[in-house]
């Protein structure tokens, strides 16, 4: 660790790395996709792994980056190709500590067409306050629709704008979260919706929440992501 790089907390670096393994025990992400903190003691500063698939990160892989996505630690090891999405999104949004990307197939379906990605149950009423939209095109043109650079990173940030969730056109979703526990509950639960919602579109008319149903459900979630935290890490774990 460089000398003048405070240190992170144990608890951070312990999360991310359970937060790793529950993504991929709960099939958010596969070999692919990565979730991200901010650094608690320096908001210039991300925590994130090394490349590596989720499900095989330990601590010994996390490494400290700066908000331009520069490593700070770890700098002999490739670092993931898409870190920009990070390093833009904490420049952009202060009250953001963690951010989850994946290719959850529910959540892709959602990505290709113009149906719109609403709450229709409590779990999900952070969905309530809009999900943002990614065209890579706009800025990249035709590209292997990687967000590889801070031009990108930039654009994408500024599709997620206010919301919890951006979906990525012919990619994936990026999450946002004040905590490593909820940008997990929160893609957990964006995934939920997204399948229960197609379902539920092909037997017909959806009634979704209002807006003041899905702001209330998400307060009254967000006091309670310990909860399933618990035992999310305590499946995780049981597979090892």
């Amino acid at each position: 660790m460089p000398q003048d790089i405070p240190s992170v907390s144990p608890s951070i670096l312990d999360d991310l790395v359970h937060a790793n393994r529950i993504l991929y025990r709960r099939e958010i992400v596969d070999g692919l996709g990565h979730v991200s903190a901010r650094h608690d003691r320096d908001s210039s500063i991300y925590v994130l792994a090394a490349e590596k698939a989720p499900g095989r990160v330990t601590k010994e892989d996390l490494a400290l980056f700066d908000l331009d996505s520069n490593a700070l630690t770890l700098t002999d090891r490739r670092p993931y190709v898409e870190r920009f999405i990070h390093g833009e999104i904490y420049k952009a949004r202060p009250d953001v500590q963690s951010i989850i990307h994946c290719h959850t197939p529910s959540l892709v379906a959602f990505c290709v067409c113009q149906v719109p990605l609403r709450p229709v149950y409590h779990m999900s009423g952070f969905l309530g306050r809009g999900v943002g939209r990614f065209e890579i095109r706009e800025t990249a043109g035709m590209s292997d629709m990687l967000v590889s650079s801070p031009q990108l990173g930039k654009a994408l940030a500024r599709s997620l704008g206010d919301h919890q969730i951006v979906l990525m056109r012919g990619h994936g979703a990026t999450i946002a979260g004040q905590s490593i526990k909820h940008s997990v509950f929160r893609a957990n639960y964006a995934v939920q919706n997204a399948s229960i919602q197609l379902d539920a579109m092909r037997m017909g008319e959806v009634m979704y929440l209002s807006d003041e149903e899905a702001m209330k459900s998400m307060e009254t979630n967000d006091r309670v992501v310990d909860r399933s935290w618990m035992l999310w890490k305590e499946e995780a774990f049981k597979a090892k």
